[in-house]
């Protein structure tokens, strides 16, 4: 296995398949765009429904595959035993690292944190906005 000596190096063994990007992207535009139904709900019946059918469509696809992502993490941990090994200080075998390693680089990844940031600021947004054209102080 591959020496992590800095952060820099962290990037060049945790790299992010097309697939895992794919996917985050649908998730951000998911958020966008149920976040933007409200606002939109006020000018456009077409672009809300729009917006509403991209934003559920959008989170379908990404929490299956989330789901599918878990689960087969969860069943790559449990059939490895990864967990007693870890805890009895068993010698990790070669198959045990790489699967250690990719639930390590999963959690490091700032995929997670984007998500979050764009979750928070767009709700953030979203309800500013919503109490400036519910209370008419934007028409």
């Amino acid at each position: 296995m591959k020496q992590l000596r800095n952060s820099d190096n962290y990037y060049k063994i945790c790299r992010d398949s097309p697939i895992t990007t794919l996917f985050f992207v649908i998730g951000l535009i998911a958020t966008i765009a149920i976040r933007a139904i409200g606002i939109a709900g006020i000018f456009n019946e077409i672009i809300t429904k729009i917006l509403w059918y991209t934003g559920v469509v959008g989170f379908l696809l990404f929490f299956v595959y989330k789901y599918k992502t878990e689960k087969t993490r969860r069943k790559i941990i449990i059939d490895t035993n990864l967990i007693e090994k870890i805890v009895v200080n068993s010698e990790l075998q070669e198959n045990d690292k790489e699967v250690l390693s990719s639930i390590m680089c999963s959690l490091i990844s700032k995929k997670d944190a984007i998500n979050y940031f764009v979750i928070f600021f767009s709700s953030a947004v979203s309800l500013f906005l919503a109490i400036l054209f519910d209370f008419k102080i934007l028409k």
